[in-house]
Parts: C-alpha cells; structure tokens; sequence
C-alpha cells in the first residue's frame, strides 16, 4: 500500500482512481484505502473483475515472453503503462536480452511518482519514462527515438488502455500511428475488456460517478485493431487462452481478450 501523505500534486488518496484500483486487483503496492475500498465493492457486483485484472496482467507477461524469446525483439514501448506490477515489462524483456530498451509512456501523476520502478534497467540495457498522452503519438515517436530505433522492430504494448480511449476513430488512428511506424519484424500487443451484462453495468456507473470510464469494445471491434497484421495463432482470444501455462488465472467470462501480432 502507497503512503497517503506522500500522494502526488493533483493526486487525492481518498478518492477512489481506477489505475490505483486496477493496481491493487493485480496485486501492485500502488493503491490507497479508499482505492482497496472502491475494489472490493466492484468485485462484490462484479466478481470476475478480479480474474480480468490478473489474466490481464499475465496475458502481458507472456505476451511480453513471446516477444523476446520466440521473436527476440530488444525494443519495448509500452504505452498507457499504468502503475508497477512486478514483474515489469523491462524485466521480463531484459531476463531474455539484457541490452534491450523500454520506453514506458503514460500521463498518470501516480505514475510519474513510482516511476523509479521502471528504470531499474540492467546495465546492457535502457529504460525510460515518458510523461506523455498516449494519444500524441507524434510526441512519442519524437521523444523516444533517444531510447528506441523505430528503423529495427520494436514491440508496441497497449495493454487493456484502449478502452480510456472512447472514441473509436481515435482509437484506431492511435494505433494506426504507431503501426506505420514501426520496422518490418515488429509486433503489436494489445488486450482489451469486453461487455458483459453485469461489467457493463458497473462500468457505466463507475462512470456517473465521476471516475475515468472505459470503453468495452465487443470482439470485432477489438478485432479491427489487427486489420492487415499478421496475427500469432491461436489469435484474439480470451486472455487466458493465449499461450497458457501453469500460473494462467482461469476467468468466470470471456470478458478480455489479447492477441499478439506480427507487423509485415
């Protein structure tokens, strides 16, 4: 659990956040109590959202995996990153290649607080922090050419934060971007919630409550986000069906869903 008096300007520790919640049900240190407090109540209406928060994140860790031991991949940028979860990202790509490079990019003041947690890089390798909005994809491209060479393939992670953006033009011109840019040989990972009765319900009114709300985009919409890529087998599917192994998180519903494709 964060320390309250060492809360971030702009940051209030009794008010429930979804990226410190999200943090807690995955079981990061992130969190405040009135953030634990918010989560119970959820999974109390929602049980499977705490199945969804840890097939999430076990979803990017082997996805993360395959990215550097089957496609050997060196390069990381991993947008709307969210608050640590160890194993991170870097850690997991540098265990395979300790020279490889991560650029963690999100806009969260709780974030830019932990951002020690990211740049505990091996001494082959590099990480960085981007204070950025991951939708000013002309400034990520910018900024992080100093950590990432786009001209080599490089893993673009967008895990489970689309759905902050709810515009679906937007979303897709997003990734669009980023999938333009990187080299031949690259790879997109990207996972996304999708509704459900009871989800969808919460979700909306989490929302009227004045919380950041996310949109839950139904399989072919998350689907289209792959269009012209060459997707991994066994493709979009629920989180823990990709790649399983001994420490998959099974799920009450088919509410995530992750791919891994390769970028032609």
């Amino acid at each position: 659990m964060a320390d309250p008096r060492t809360a971030p300007t702009g940051v209030d520790p009794t008010v429930p956040h979804s990226a410190r919640w999200w943090n807690y049900l995955q079981g990061g240190p992130y969190w405040y109590p009135a953030d634990k407090q918010a989560a119970d109540e959820f999974a109390r209406m929602v049980p499977e959202i705490k199945d969804l928060a840890r097939s999430s994140r076990e979803f990017l860790w082997r996805a993360v995996r395959f990215a550097a031991e089957q496609e050997g991949l060196r390069q990381y940028l991993d947008l709307g990153a969210g608050l640590p979860a160890e194993p991170n990202v870097h850690e997991l790509a540098q265990r395979a290649h300790p020279d490889a490079r991560v650029v963690y990019v999100d806009n969260d003041p709780m974030v830019l607080l932990y951002q020690h947690a990211y740049l505990d890089s091996t001494p082959e390798g590099r990480t960085s922090y981007l204070d950025a909005d991951m939708r000013d994809t002309d400034r990520i491209l910018r900024e992080t050419a100093a950590v990432l060479d786009f001209d080599r393939p490089v893993a673009l992670v967008l895990s489970d934060v689309l759905g902050h953006v709810h515009d679906d033009t937007e979303a897709h011109t997003l990734v669009r971007r980023l999938v333009d840019r990187a080299a031949p040989g690259s790879v997109l990972v990207l996972s996304h919630s999708a509704p459900s009765p009871r989800l969808s319900a919460a979700a909306d009114q989490y929302a009227e409550s004045g919380g950041l709300g996310y949109r839950l985009r139904p399989t072919e919409q998350i689907a289209s986000f792959f269009e012209g890529l060459h997707l991994v087998e066994p493709g979009l599917v629920p989180m823990p069906e990709w790649h399983p192994d001994g420490s998959t998180t099974p799920t009450r519903e088919d509410v995530g869903y992750g791919a891994v494709a390769r970028i032609p």
